[in-house]
């Protein structure tokens, strides 16, 4: 899919937000990608994780034993990059701040692990999840996620695979532009 056409499935799904949101990463932002708007659609979905599985390169992606994605935005895409790879997915949970494995779910030792998520903002999510998978004895070789909002600056630890870089700025809490300030604060992610 080129960027045009990915950007016109988020649009047509009305995924991308105006308003002022505080992000899962703390940061401040006129923007918001609501990825579950743009996964909703079955097909669509697929057809983001297909083109997001043709990013990997052919010797990681065939090294790929399981898709693990952090809850809650992760879920859907990954379920979706098992589908487009043939390998199970599963994913992490925060019952308690920290991310585990729950449900029933483990992973092997030493299996080589894709991380999946949504956005990539500062990467601390992403890195808490890799974090996780390697206490349940798994390797993470690759993340792929939808979006990368990091400008390229998040660093993960492990090669990272976005389908599309999208670079609204953000602020931290004390640097909030004015006119951004004086709109009511909407925190949409998945940490609370």
């Amino acid at each position: 899919m080129t960027e045009d056409e990915i950007l016109s499935e988020f649009r047509a799904s009305e995924a991308l937000l105006e308003g002022h949101f505080k992000l899962s990463s703390g940061k401040h932002s006129g923007h918001y990608l609501q990825c579950a708007r743009v996964l909703m659609n079955p097909d669509r979905a697929g057809r983001l994780a297909r083109a997001l599985a043709q990013k990997i390169p052919r010797e990681i992606r065939n090294d790929i034993d399981v898709v693990v994605s952090p809850a809650m935005g992760g879920i859907i895409i990954g379920q979706e990059m098992g589908r487009a790879l043939g390998k199970d997915a599963m994913f992490l949970e925060r019952p308690d701040g920290e991310f585990h494995l729950r449900r029933g779910f483990r992973i092997d030792p030493g299996a080589k692990v894709l991380m999946v998520e949504d956005v990539v903002t500062t990467g601390l999510s992403s890195r808490e999840a890799i974090a996780a998978v390697g206490r349940e004895g798994g390797e993470v070789i690759a993340e792929v996620s939808l979006v990368d909002r990091s400008n390229g600056s998040a660093d993960l630890g492990v090669p990272f695979f976005p389908l599309i870089d999208i670079n609204f700025p953000t602020y931290d809490e004390d640097e909030v532009p004015d006119e951004l300030a004086a709109i009511e604060i909407t925190k949409p992610g998945s940490r609370k």
